[in-house]
Parts: C-alpha cells; sequence; structure tokens
C-alpha cells in the first residue's frame, strides 16, 4: 500500500504545473548552452575562451568549451558512442571527411554558407568541404611555408627578400659570395625525423605543379615515382646537396634537432643567413632573440617559382563542424565565421586567422602581422601532404625517405619504395 501511495504521489508531482514548468526551464536553459570539443589546452583553451567571452555577454548564449590532447582519439570515440558534442574543432582535415562519410556531421545552412563566402577566400570553403557539401568552418590556422632571416645581420649587408625563386638563388650566390652559409636546416626529431624536410618537398611540389597536381599526388592519382615529386626532390637537392649553401652540410641536416636548427643564425656574426621553417619556430629562438622578436628577425614567404600559382602556402587549421543542429549552435558557427571570432585572440599573439576582412594591425607585432597577410593573399592554401597520407606513407616511408636520400641512397629508388608502401 505504501509503495502504491508512493508511486500516485511521483505521478501526481510529474503531472503537477509546478513539475511541468521546472523541466521546461531546464529545457530552455539546455538550450541555450553549447558544448565544443577540441584540441585547444591550456593557454590556447583561455586564449579561445576569451575570444568567444563577446559572443556570449551579446547573446546570453552559454559555451562551454572541453580541450583535450587526446582529441583525435576521443572524437572519434564519442561519435561512434552516440554522445559527440554540439561542435567539434578538427585539426585533422581526414576526420572532416571521415565523419562526413558517415553522414554524422550537419551540412552548412545558407546563412552559414553566406558568411563563409563573404569572409573567406574560395579556397577555405573548399578544404571544408566532402563530396562538393560544405561543412567546415575554419578559425585558427597555422601556416609553415615562411623563411626566417637575422634581421640586423641581413640589413647590414644590403640583402633584399626575394620574390621569385631566381631571385632566391641569386640571393644564394651573393651570400655565398660574402662567406656566410645561405641557409641553416636541420630535420632531426627522434622518431619522427624527416618530417621537416617532406615540408620542404611539399612546399616546391606546390609551386611546381600547384594545387591540382597536389591533391593527386596525396590521394595516390599520381605516384612518389612521378616525374613532379622526383624534380621537387630534385629542386630541394640543389640547395641540400651542395655544401656551400648549407651550414654544415647534409650531415648536420640529418643530426641538428629541427628546433637547433635555426641557432646559426643568431651567432655573432651569423653562420647562416635564412631557415624555412613554421610560424611556431619563434619559440625556439633564443631568449634573447624572442625577447626582441620584432627588431631582431625578419620573415618572408617562400619564394614563387611557376608564377601561374602564386606564393602558396603550407599548413594546418582548425575547422569547427556541427554535429547537433540548434538556434544556439547556428548563432556560435556564424560567429565563428567572423573576423570577430578571432580578434581577441590574434591581438594576444600566437594565432593567424585566414578572414579577408580582418584588422591586421590588430596582430601584436610586424612578425605576425607579416605571416597574417601572406596567409590571406595566398591564391593557394593545402594541408600538410604527410599528414593527409596513410600513416605508414606520410608518417613512415615518405620521412625515412627524406633520410635514405640524404644519406646517398639513389633516389630513384628512394622514391619507388616509398610508393611501394603505399596501402
Amino acid at each position: 500500500m505504501k509503495r502504491m501511495m508512493l508511486s500516485l504521489f511521483i505521478i501526481m508531482l510529474l503531472a503537477s504545473p509546478l513539475f511541468a514548468g521546472g523541466a521546461q526551464e531546464a529545457a530552455e536553459e539546455e538550450s541555450n548552452v553549447v558544448r565544443v570539443f577540441g584540441a585547444f589546452v591550456d593557454e590556447e583553451a583561455r586564449r579561445f575562451e576569451e575570444a568567444i567571452r563577446p559572443f556570449e555577454e551579446r547573446t546570453g548564449i552559454d559555451v562551454i568549451y572541453e580541450g583535450s590532447s587526446e582529441f583525435e582519439t576521443l572524437i572519434s570515440v564519442r561519435v561512434e558512442g552516440g554522445n559527440p558534442p554540439d561542435i567539434a574543432a578538427l585539426p585533422q582535415p581526414g576526420l572532416m571527411k571521415n565523419f562526413a562519410s558517415k553522414g554524422v556531421l550537419v551540412p552548412m545552412w545558407s546563412s552559414l554558407e553566406d558568411a563563409v563566402d563573404s569572409n573567406y577566400a574560395s579556397v577555405w570553403k573548399s578544404l571544408g568541404s566532402f563530396e562538393g557539401t560544405p561543412y567546415g568552418v575554419f578559425h585558427r590556422v597555422n601556416a609553415k611555408s615562411f623563411v626566417w632571416y637575422p634581421k640586423k645581420a641581413w640589413d647590414a649587408a644590403g640583402y633584399e627578400v626575394p620574390t621569385t625563386w631566381a631571385e632566391l638563388e641569386a640571393l644564394m650566390d651573393q651570400m655565398v659570395a660574402d662567406g656566410v652559409k645561405p641557409w641553416a636546416v636541420g630535420i632531426e626529431s627522434g622518431g619522427a625525423t624527416g618530417w621537416a624536410g617532406t615540408d620542404w618537398i611539399e612546399d616546391i611540389m606546390l609551386r611546381t605543379v600547384g594545387p591540382d597536381v597536389y591533391d593527386q599526388w596525396v590521394s595516390n592519382e599520381i605516384p612518389f615515382n612521378d616525374p613532379a615529386v622526383k624534380d621537387a626532390f630534385e629542386i630541394l637537392g640543389d640547395i641540400w646537396l651542395d655544401p656551400a649553401y648549407v651550414y654544415g652540410g647534409a650531415n648536420t641536416i640529418l643530426t641538428t634537432s629541427f628546433g637547433d636548427a635555426p641557432s646559426p643564425m643568431f651567432s655573432d656574426p651569423p653562420k647562416a643567413m635564412m631557415h624555412r621553417q613554421g610560424n611556431f619556430i619563434t619559440g625556439f629562438f633564443p631568449d634573447d632573440i624572442q625577447a626582441n622578436l620584432e627588431e631582431e628577425v625578419g620573415v618572408f614567404p617562400l619564394p614563387s617559382i611557376n608564377p601561374e600559382f602564386g606564393i602558396p602556402v603550407l599548413g594546418g587549421g582548425d575547422q569547427f563542424v556541427v554535429f547537433n543542429d540548434s538556434p544556439a549552435v547556428r548563432q556560435f558557427m556564424e560567429f565563428l565565421a567572423t573576423w570577430e571570432s578571432g580578434e581577441l585572440w590574434a591581438r594576444s599573439g600566437g594565432a593567424l586567422f585566414p578572414y579577408k576582412n580582418q584588422d591586421l594591425s590588430a596582430y601584436p607585432n610586424e612578425i605576425e602581422r607579416s605571416l597574417a597577410e601572406a596567409l590571406v593573399n595566398a591564391k593557394v592554401f593545402r594541408f600538410d601532404a604527410s599528414d593527409l597520407m596513410p600513416g605508414q606513407v606520410g608518417a613512415g616511408t615518405f620521412w625515412s625517405g627524406v633520410v635514405d636520400w640524404l644519406t646517398g641512397k639513389n633516389l630513384d629508388s628512394v622514391l619507388s619504395d616509398i610508393q611501394k608502401s603505399w596501402p
């Protein structure tokens, strides 16, 4: 009898207007929450949260961000388990394509697509699409196609920034004549040794054969032993395999950590004048250089080879995709498609953004302004090929193949061996 009376009480409570109103209020509160999952952690997570605070204050929508260093594993687990976040920030383009192919992503709606068309160069919409349907909205991006130099010594020598490969080659010869090595290079990275070399090949491929052939190479529509790939290695070999052009020669390239590689530029006098690497490399510069970065360091995009393709940019970026649709989610995604969503982070430093209408003066120093300008002006942007290829190729035989080639293995054999590893 007591159990029956308790059951009746619970039923009456659930049916009461008071409870119904509370449940409705809770549902309304939850509908005003957007849950975002990404790979930003620590300081990057803090800067992202600061950047989106104006949106929260203006709309009353609570954006709850969760970051994890194990993001790429956990996002797949959560999606397969039926518990995806509302929005995910995907650092790897393959993840978007994988989820889109399974039909678990919400495609762009018309107002979001209009915002992307208005605020981005067309390449970003293409990179965020799968089989012609756009899904991903890009926010923070990184870029690798930059050449760094010791500004004071460079200016004292009267060197000028090259914009074409022919000008770069002439500059290299001028430096050799002045008694200084043009390049500081190092690709040692423990078990990942070689990745810094693959970046050079990818940059050269984009500059010689362009994005369409690059995409065919990434998808194995053209093989590694194709003449286009061999040509890229040979262009790089004209620099790396000539001891006049690289500080320490090929052996130093192999044994020097990628993080230590810029160091010869900062000796007194400099032992090398240029180093090609992404925007993250400034964190590896000596402390005194970092403390006066704008005065001590200059940077320019790796020059064009084929004028048809301008000055391409190689890099990566975080694209936001939707798993759970709602009015609040739509508002937040449309905010992410605007410069406003990145401006506060840009002002804090350490991040680049692809918006066409961004205010370059927001970046805290001339270095970052130069990088952002190169990114916005690039006609071609592509993701790192070794990241897009199957793991046993991109992070396997491609990396090790660069090492084998530097140690003297025949280039044709190297390229054939990489191709044979393709699954």
